[in-house]
């Protein structure tokens, strides 16, 4: 019989709970062996926060002026699902939003930028690798629909382009 108390095994839980916050993951899985047959099997995972409200379109102005001429954003009608509209540019996949190269340059496109087919409209990090999606159509951008730094979830609508 091991010596192992249930106390022990919550200090290593809340142990775990503080590795996942300070090293910013969303899941981390450990199995501890005590003996022959006694082991302790422990899955710890952070879950998103689930906002319920359609998100509001997120616009950065590289100048003054630049605000000024660009169109306004455009407003979501109650109810409507962004998922569905035709223009929708879906998440790829799961990962961190980023709407810029970098941290404080300028964000690839704007509300209301022109976009060919093929350009980048944002990065989204999965794994540590930076993923460019790029514009599955030429248009105007009329909604983005994520916040810079945020996760996003595969089949998340990121943007509209029309």
């Amino acid at each position: 019989m091991s010596k192992h108390t249930h106390e022990d095994d919550v200090a290593f839980i809340q142990a775990l709970a503080e590795l996942l916050n300070k090293n910013e993951l969303t899941e981390l899985s450990v199995m501890r062996e005590y003996g022959e047959d006694d082991s302790l099997e422990v899955r710890v995972v952070k879950q998103a926060q689930v906002v319920a409200a359609a998100p509001q379109p997120i616009s950065y102005a590289a100048a003054p002026a630049a605000a000024a001429a660009a169109p306004a954003p455009v407003a979501a009608a109650a109810g409507e699902d962004p998922a569905g509209h035709p223009g929708a540019v879906p998440s790829p996949m799961v990962g961190t939003v980023y709407l810029s190269a970098e941290p404080g340059a300028e964000p690839f496109v704007t509300v209301g930028s022109q976009v060919k087919e093929g350009q980048t409209l944002l990065i989204i990090e999965a794994m540590k690798t930076m993923n460019h999606i790029a514009a599955p159509r030429a248009g105007t951008v009329k909604r983005i629909l994520v916040e810079n730094g945020t996760p996003a979830e595969y089949g998340t609508p990121l943007m509209i382009v029309e």
